[in-house]
């Protein structure tokens, strides 16, 4: 009898235990899924008002947490204020949303169209999408002054907006909507207009980069619940936006935009050399009177604006020997073509032209040489029947050798610094410099406070080895800009040699070089050029007031 009661008790102590198990696995994740509701959708009855008080009643310690928030313009005093543009921003932000939205969803429909079958997959589309009434704001603006050509500006946005965005995800047979809301993006960017260019808008690429950690704040509702608001989530994800993008676009890391094809109003620098030997020409036509000619050949680079380099003359020779070289500087070899004429040398009037020819920089392997032997034509023309004639032929030797990629150290603005080394350890250097031929690629740029005493018609005279090259004149001018280049094709590296640039005034006119008055010069020393390979900067004018000129210089070989 006792024995039936035990097991009584204790097959009810069993099941009640089970019971406590089975209720405490289905009460935990059902408390947990109701007080995860109750806390997204429950709203506070009373919502307090901030107290406002004036900044002269705050204590130290308050100001203190204010200060982030004080405008640049305000903390530095070389940042302005730009109200006029925030009052701009926000008359056109209407505007500015029905622009931007569109080309937001033209941009996204090929990254949807990417994920479509995917992990089930049917569609993904925006319900609606705006960026609210509310516009970013403008807290200062910055803008540098630099001797690139181009244009650094550094300013402070913060957007605190109300846009509606909506996301539908269509899953299975399920329609799952997304909304982006209580969107808070502070940042500071740097934005760089370059190259500057003489084609609207005057700039061919702006550049973006960031100059500190963004803050990027939002909420996120899926299904109608905020899901931000789960503890930790929201920490872990604007953590991992801001990873994200420091990994992009943090300084010294950059977005690029193209405006206008790089081929506009692009100053393209020389990528090497071509060494042209007149070896000989063969069989030309008679043009004297006594049946023979006084031949002798012109040759230059397509796209260039430098006079045509000559042999000499051969007097009465129809099968002349040269065997003459010559340099020629390459900045394109794929389209850059060399033409060579041959002419025929008279004492009185005009040269006739014996024959021509042209030969594509791009049929040269680097530093081959090649030997042609081209029968020359009247011109370019192949439907013109004379072009059928015979006019003897040219031989030429021609090698492209290209510049060394090394050679051209940095194209940063941080290359306008000079090298700040002393005598002994520049003799040092001097050792481990490459020899060899090389170019000397020189810019006169502009100056500026340059005037004389009767006038200020300014040019600039650039004096290196014998050389001289002259830039335009410009009239009635104190800051005169030229951006004109100049080039010199050495031997070995100018390590202990200086160029020297003077500038000068003269009255217009035919007997302007009668007036003529120096505004200043300067000599700079071209071992910095070599060891850095470029130099950009500024220069103090001897012997002027206030006088300074802007040159570039590079060597390259």
């Amino acid at each position: 009898m006792y024995g039936g009661l035990f097991r009584f008790v204790g097959e009810m102590g069993f099941f009640s235990t089970l019971l406590g198990i089975i209720g405490f696995g289905i009460g935990i994740p059902l408390g947990l899924v109701m007080g995860f509701f109750l806390f997204i959708f429950s709203k506070p009855d009373k919502v307090k008002d901030p107290m406002i008080r004036p900044i002269y009643e705050l204590d130290s310690d308050a100001l203190e947490e204010l200060i982030p928030e004080i405008p640049l313009w305000v903390k530095h005093p070389d940042f302005d204020r730009v109200d006029w543009f925030n009052k701009f921003l926000a008359a056109m932000w209407p505007y500015l949303d029905k622009a931007i939205c569109p080309s937001i969803r033209a941009m996204t429909k090929p990254i949807f169209a990417e994920y479509i079958g995917t992990f089930r997959i049917q569609s993904i589309e925006f319900e609606s999408l705006s960026l609210g009434t509310l516009p970013p704001k403008l807290y200062g603006f910055k803008v540098h002054e630099t001797d690139e050509n181009e244009l650094v500006m550094e300013t402070a946005i913060r957007w605190a907006g109300n846009p509606d965005v909506v996301l539908v995800l269509r899953l299975f047979s399920l329609q799952i909507r997304i909304q982006l809301i209580d969107l808070q993006i502070f940042a500071a960017p740097r934005i760089v207009l370059k190259p500057l260019v003489p084609a609207f808008p005057c700039f061919s690429n702006i550049v973006v980069s960031l100059l500190e950690k963004p803050h990027v704040d939002f909420g996120l509702k899926i299904l109608g619940g905020d899901i931000m608001s789960i503890p930790g989530l929201h920490q872990f994800v604007q953590e991992a936006i801001r990873k994200q993008v420091l990994n992009l676009y943090l300084w010294p890391r950059v977005f690029e935009i193209p405006i206008l094809d790089a081929s506009v109003g692009a100053t393209k620098k020389p990528v090497g050399i071509l060494h042209v030997n007149v070896v000989k020409a063969l069989r030309l036509s008679k043009m004297d009177l006594l049946g023979t000619s006084d031949p002798y050949v012109k040759l230059s680079l397509s796209g260039e604006r430098l006079p045509s380099k000559k042999t000499t003359i051969k007097m009465n020779n129809l099968n002349p020997v040269w065997n003459e070289k010559f340099k020629l500087v390459v900045k394109d070899p794929e389209s850059q073509v060399l033409h060579l004429r041959v002419y025929d040398w008279d004492k009185v009037g005009g040269h006739d032209r014996l024959g021509m020819q042209l030969v594509p920089l791009k049929v040269l392997a680097p530093y081959e040489t090649k030997e042609l032997t081209l029968e020359l034509i009247k011109n370019t023309d192949i439907n013109n029947h004379q072009n059928k004639k015979p006019r003897g032929q040219l031989v030429v030797e021609l090698t492209f050798t290209p510049f060394r990629v090394e050679s051209s150290k940095s194209s940063s603005r941080l290359d306008g610094c000079r090298s700040m080394v002393s005598q002994n350890e520049r003799d040092i250097h001097d050792d481990f410099v490459g020899g060899g031929a090389g170019l000397l690629w020189v810019k006169i740029q502009g100056a500026t406070s340059v005037e004389g005493k009767r006038h200020s018609n300014p040019y600039a005279v650039t004096h290196f080895r014998g050389e001289k090259k002259k830039t335009k004149m410009v009239k009635k001018c104190r800051d005169p800009v030229w951006n004109d280049e100049f080039q010199f094709m050495l031997e070995e590296p100018p390590l202990k040699e200086k160029i020297h640039i003077e500038l000068g005034s003269r009255r217009s006119g035919l007997f302007g070089f009668l007036s003529k008055e120096s505004l200043g010069h300067v000599e700079i020393n071209l071992i910095d050029v070599v060891h850095n390979g470029r130099i950009n900067q500024k220069y103090h004018l001897i012997n002027s007031r206030h006088g300074m000129i802007h040159v570039e210089i590079q060597w390259t070989q």
